[in-house]
C-alpha cells in the first residue's frame, strides 16, 4: 500500500503541492485531483519515489528507518506513468522505437527477444509504426501502462494526468481499473487527475486535504494568489523516471 502523509512541496512562492495525505491499496484505483499540471507532476513524482518532499512522507509499505531507504523502497515498487517532461512519448520516437528504448532499460533477463516480440505478445503490432505521441488515449495508456509493467519488480503505478489526453473517462479509467483489479499483479494503481470524473465512487482524495484553513485562504477570506512551478530537479529526466 502507498502511504502519503501531510506530504508538501513548496514552489517559489508558495506551496506547489499542499499539504496532502490518502493511501493507495493494493487492488484498487485511487484517484487524486490536484490543480495544474505543475502540481499534478510534482506529486507523481513524490508519490512515486522520484522527488523528496519538504515536509511529510510518501512511503510503500512501512516506512524505513532512514528517509533514504524508504524513499530507495519506494522508487523500486513503483513506475510513474506519462509523466509530462519526465517520460512521455517523446515525438520523434514510433511505438517500436519506444518500445525498444523502454526494454532496454531493464535487466537484460527482463527484455524478452526483443521490441519486435514485445509488440506482438501485447497486440501493439499494429501500431508499431505509428508515432507514439499520436496514439489515440485509449491506446497510449495501454502501451504505457503495459510498457510500465514490464519491470516484474513494479508493484505500484501512478499515472500522471491521463485526462490531459481526452475528456472523456471512458479513454483511460476503465484500463486503469482493470489493470488494479487483475489479482495476478497485485498492483495500487494512482492516478493524479484534473478533475474526478463524475460518478466515481471510489478511492479519491483532494491535494491539500490535510491543511489548515490558512493554508488554503488569505485572511479575507480569498483563495491564495496561484504559485509558480518549482524549479526542474536532476530527477526530471526519461531514464530516471523509468529507473
Amino acid at each position: 500500500m502507498l502511504s502519503i502523509r501531510e506530504l508538501r512541496i513548496a514552489g517559489r512562492r508558495g506551496d506547489l503541492v499542499p499539504s496532502t495525505s490518502f493511501e493507495a491499496p493494493t487492488g484498487a484505483l485511487t484517484l487524486v485531483q490536484a490543480n495544474g499540471q505543475d502540481a499534478r507532476t510534482a506529486l507523481a513524482l513524490a508519490a512515486s519515489g522520484r522527488y523528496a518532499p519538504d515536509a511529510g512522507a510518501a512511503s510503500w509499505g512501512a516506512p524505513e528507518r532512514s528517509t533514504k531507504k524508504t524513499l530507495r523502497t519506494l522508487r523500486r515498487a513503483s513506475a510513474i506513468v506519462d509523466s509530462p517532461g519526465i517520460n512521455e512519448a517523446e515525438r520523434h520516437l514510433s511505438v517500436r522505437g519506444l518500445v525498444a528504448e523502454d526494454l532496454a532499460l531493464l535487466p537484460s533477463r527482463h527484455r524478452g527477444e526483443g521490441p519486435d516480440a514485445w509488440l506482438t505478445v501485447h497486440a501493439f503490432e499494429d501500431v508499431a509504426g505509428a508515432w507514439a505521441h499520436e496514439l489515440p488515449a485509449h491506446r497510449r495508456v495501454e502501451l504505457l501502462t503495459e510498457l510500465a509493467l514490464a519491470d516484474p519488480a513494479v508493484r505500484l503505478l501512478v499515472v500522471d494526468s491521463p485526462d490531459r489526453h481526452s475528456d472523456r473517462a471512458e479513454d483511460w479509467l476503465p484500463r486503469l481499473m482493470a489493470l488494479a483489479a487483475n489479482p495476478g499483479r497485485g498492483l495500487a494503481v494512482v492516478a493524479v487527475v484534473a478533475e474526478v470524473p463524475a460518478g466515481w465512487e471510489a478511492e479519491a482524495a483532494v491535494v491539500g486535504n490535510a491543511g489548515r484553513p490558512a493554508d488554503t485562504e488569505t485572511d479575507d477570506g480569498a483563495a491564495p494568489p496561484p504559485t509558480e512551478p518549482a524549479p526542474a530537479t536532476g530527477e526530471r529526466d526519461r531514464e530516471e523516471a523509468r529507473a
